[in-house]
């Protein structure tokens, strides 16, 4: 299911209402599927102080979409008020919002939201409220992976399960791509607001990495002292390494078969320090967008894909209007996240396309997050 879908340019019509429920239900079912045999400990517990528990990830799918698509559009009165301070977004702290109800209780909430949600889709005027009901989709199928992430974080749904794509593994090539302009960015209704507008920029020719760096390669950066030696790190990176003792990626897996796979579980301080470590560096994310458009075969199958860090820092571009509103991804523009492209074995099809950008601290390592290395043409000559 998790393919890219071919559908950027796609615009809803009033006939397209079969669609747009088959989406959602697609979606919801793959959201629910993942709290498949989940006891309550693990729904309520907090297991990293950067992620909420998953129950209240599933409570904000319910909350947003009431409040959204209920209140905002169809013009109903808030929708279970009793849940809107524990599911709301902006008022709990992460670490305060593990006193759920059972999950019975909140799949409840889930399916009379939905309910009332398809009651209305009957007679929405999709052609003018299309990108909202796209930007739902999107934002269900993002706190899933969120869900995916904590879950294995509590030793369930471990990232060892994911299918294994037949042919991947492809390491060490680079490719040239060639200096031109390119639009960065996209302006189609699935487009998020970081995505917009889109910026006719100009780029030196470079080289990128045919494929994630593979635990194979990783494995010669660790042998060689690499979480040992602080001539390949940062100030910061090094400082993060010496105060939380790390020898190794947090989804490390030393089986040989997995030797071909991306190196997965790495934050950015891991990514620049193997990037210099091999006399390479990460792209920006403009190189990344561009090397993705100019050659798509450089797209990881679905089983081995990982969320690729860059060395963007994350903002707005030129131009940039937040929605549907600020808090989204404005208010993340504070020059300390960093830009990941790509998506994840555990990233739905809604949120993969080449301009879709991600975006955490650099420390944070608990994301389905590898890298590829780029280099400029002199250096790879």
């Amino acid at each position: 299911m998790n393919q890219p879908l071919e559908i950027e340019d796609w615009a809803l019509s009033s006939g397209d209402r079969a669609q747009m429920r088959h989406w959602l239900e697609q979606c919801r079912q793959h959201t629910l599927f993942l709290f498949t045999d989940v006891d309550h400990d693990t729904f309520c517990r907090q297991a990293h102080p950067d992620f909420s528990p998953v129950g209240w990830h599933l409570g904000h799918i319910a909350y947003t979409e009431g409040l959204w698509l209920l209140e905002h559009l169809a013009g109903k009165a808030p929708q279970f008020p009793e849940y809107r301070r524990l599911f709301a977004a902006d008022v709990l702290p992460k670490y305060d919002r593990v006193n759920l109800p059972p999950l019975s209780e909140v799949e409840t909430y889930l399916a009379a939201i939905r309910e009332q949600v398809l009651i209305y889709l009957e007679t929405a005027p999709l052609a003018e409220q299309q990108r909202l009901w796209l930007w739902l989709l999107q934002h269900e199928s993002q706190h899933g992976e969120t869900i995916a992430i904590v879950l294995a974080l509590q030793g369930r749904g471990q990232k060892a399960e994911r299918p294994r794509a037949e042919g991947s593994g492809q390491q060490g090539d680079m490719i040239r791509v060639p200096a031109g302009k390119f639009e960065l960015g996209s302006e189609s209704l699935w487009a998020l607001d970081n995505e917009r507008p889109v910026q006719r920029i100009d780029l030196e020719d470079f080289w990128i990495d045919q494929a994630p760096i593979s635990c194979r390669e990783y494995r010669q950066f660790m042998a060689a002292g690499g979480y040992e030696n602080a001539r390949w790190w940062s100030k910061q990176g090094w400082a993060w390494v010496q105060a939380n003792t790390i020898t190794q990626p947090l989804y490390w897996n030393t089986d040989a078969t997995w030797d071909d796979r991306p190196v997965c579980g790495v934050n950015w301080y891991e990514a620049e320090a193997y990037a210099q470590f091999v006399g390479k560096r990460l792209p920006t994310e403009a190189e990344w967008e561009k090397a993705m458009r100019s050659f798509p075969h450089l797209q990881s199958a679905p089983g081995d894909r990982v969320w690729e860090w860059t060395s963007t820092w994350f903002d707005g571009y030129p131009g940039f209007e937040a929605y549907p509103y600020r808090g989204y991804s404005q208010a993340y523009f504070d020059g300390q996240h960093r830009v990941l492209r790509g998506g994840s074995w555990a990233t739905q099809p809604w949120a993969l396309r080449p301009s879709f950008r991600n975006w955490y601290y650099p420390h944070v390592r608990e994301i389905f997050a590898g890298f590829r290395c780029a280099a400029s043409s002199s250096l790879a000559a």
